[in-house]
């Protein structure tokens, strides 16, 4: 029998684990489970270089709630620890077993670097028991055990156990919940349900004399090859459609969908969905799903793709994230960054290739796609080619109101546009519901903010009413992106001509604004032909002397 401390810095240190660890005590299980899969994946390693001897047998880790005894319990059948190797990994807070590991064999899929992912379990327990015996020939079985503080027993016994680890939790009473299977295959199914080892809960049970029993097939909660593993062309297109319904099982089918993968220089792979929209943006975010090596990390994953891309569906998986990824470390780490552009980068090119070899079926599913496009152009920067700042900087050099041209799908875009110094706002009918381009409407003008409609089509007329106060007419489609200035010849005369009437898109010359002016249009969105100059304000000032014998307002801005 060994008495002795725990390698701490501090007496303290078991409080601030229970309480401030993890700010979800839930993630306690995964770490559990990531370490029993860290442990077979080491094993699995050292038997493919003839390390480990003989068969490794059935290496299913198993998982038990006991509500009576008031215990859960994970088994592994992995590498173990020697006495000598637990006094190391355990009795040394976060010390990363895993992480040695992996500098010693390198290139393999240890998901590792946990340092005090098994301190987690003292977050719900009060006590916490480990059973292991090391897969080295003539090792014995060592059990070690503590309460919550730095006080822990171990010790070597002749007891004769399998190969392995078990982890015995003694639930604290405020942590009873962990006892409940629903709760417990829950959390398995969150976190684990596609890692790489088989993962069983009981028994799959079967209704019998009119009740459930228990079978004698393992409940295997977790998929252990998802789909992102495979080679793309090793996948048909229905696999990738079933995969999404095991995702989102009450989902429409999605229209289509991305594979990522790439290694250098970063690992990443994943798939990912463009889901239907149904032509609005009552939509779902934060349904990307993100893991490293196969652990679920989090749906959050705003630092990793541009605010548009969190409405695509799907998952990615990148071990170069860590497992306790924050928002500081998605803002700051580099790695990050470049997944960001590598991710826009495959959904632009994905969206080219539809384009250019299936026109017809880009076409079919436009009404689905473009507000989502639409969206993605105007309001990613590297897109769109401007952002608030820009309206920031030029306020206190200019007089003129400034409009804030963006697509405008929330409230909070509106009070975003009254403090960087904006005037006015532009509402795109083809991009909103016309309730919803009403409630905008009365909330820009409690802020002080005009209002620029913008419609491209008849169909689109219902949506002027008495408190917008411009008309807008793009001259671009956006389900095509031709520019044809002769739409806002053809919508004019249906619009209201005590308005005022802006024309917007494909205005080159001077000649073409004085036809505008003729008929009834007094403001101009001019954007491309300047931008696409030069010295755009030396082409501004020469169009503006062209125009001194016409009285006009006259609009700028460089996003066509």
């Amino acid at each position: 029998m060994k008495n002795g401390k725990i390698g701490v810095t501090t007496e303290n240190i078991f409080p601030v684990i229970k309480k401030f660890l993890y700010s979800d005590h839930e993630i306690f299980l995964r770490e559990l489970i990531s370490n029993a899969v860290d442990a077979t994946q080491k094993l699995k390693t050292l038997s493919s270089i003839g390390e480990a001897k003989g068969d490794l047998g059935d290496v299913t880790i198993r998982v038990a709630a006991d509500k009576e005894k008031k215990t859960l319990t994970v088994t592994d059948r992995g590498v173990g620890m020697t006495a000598e190797e637990v006094d190391k990994y355990i009795n040394q807070i976060a010390f990363s077993g895993a992480e040695e590991f992996m500098e010693k064999y390198k290139n393999q899929a240890i998901i590792g670097h946990f340092g005090l992912g098994f301190y987690s379990a003292f977050m719900v327990s009060d006590k916490v028991e480990i059973f292991t015996k090391s897969y080295k020939e003539g090792s014995k079985t060592v059990h070690w055990s503590c309460t919550g503080s730095p006080e822990f027993e171990m010790e070597e016994t002749d007891e004769a156990r399998d190969r392995g680890t078990t982890i015995v939790l003694h639930l604290s009473e405020d942590s009873l919940e962990y006892a409940e299977d629903a709760q417990v295959e829950a959390l398995l199914k969150k976190y684990c349900r596609f890692l790489p080892v088989p993962i069983a809960f009981g028994k799959v049970k079967e209704w019998k004399d009119g009740k459930y029993v228990d079978t004698d097939k393992d409940n295997i909660i977790n998929n252990v090859e998802p789909l992102w593993t495979r080679k793309p062309a090793d996948i048909t297109e229905e696999q990738y459609k079933e995969f999404y319904r095991e995702l989102y099982p009450m989902s429409d089918e999605p229209l289509f969908s991305i594979h990522l993968n790439i290694d250098y220089p970063f690992h990443l792979t994943g798939i990912l969905y463009f889901p239907k929209i149904h032509n609005n943006f009552e939509i779902q975010k934060n349904k990307i799903q993100l893991y490293s090596n196969q652990v679920y990390v989090t749906d959050q994953v705003e630092g990793i793709v541009p605010e548009y891309l969190t409405l695509l569906h799907g998952v990615i998986d990148s071990p170069d994230i860590p497992l306790n990824v924050s928002r500081s470390y998605l803002q700051s780490d580099a790695n990050v960054k470049k997944i960001s552009s590598y991710i826009t980068r495959k959904v632009a090119d994905r969206l080219q290739e539809l384009f250019s070899t299936m026109r017809s079926d880009y076409e079919a599913k436009w009404d689905d796609l473009k507000i989502f496009i639409q969206y993605g152009i105007l309001t990613d920067e590297k897109f769109f080619g401007g952002s608030l700042k820009d309206i920031r900087t030029a306020r206190p050099l200019v007089e003129i109101p400034i409009l804030r041209k963006d697509f405008i799908i929330d409230a909070y875009q509106l009070y975003q546009a009254r403090i960087v110094g904006a005037d006015a706002i532009l509402l795109i009918a083809a991009a909103l519901e016309q309730d919803k381009c009403n409630e905008l409407t009365e909330k820009a003008h409690e802020l002080g903010l005009e209002v620029l409609l913008e419609i491209h089509n008849t169909e689109e007329l219902s949506y002027i009413n008495e408190e917008i106060d411009m008309i807008g007419v793009n001259n671009r489609n956006l389900g095509t992106f031709f520019t044809d200035v002769e739409n806002s010849f053809r919508l004019a005369k249906q619009l209201p001509q005590d308005s005022v009437l802006v024309s917007e898109s494909g205005i080159s010359n001077p000649e073409i604004v004085k036809r505008l002016r003729t008929a009834g249009f007094r403001g101009f969105l001019i954007g491309e032909t300047l931008m696409k100059t030069e010295h755009p304000g030396e082409t501004l000032q020469n169009f503006l002397q062209s125009m001194q014998s016409v009285s006009y307002t006259h609009l700028t801005l460089p996003d066509e």
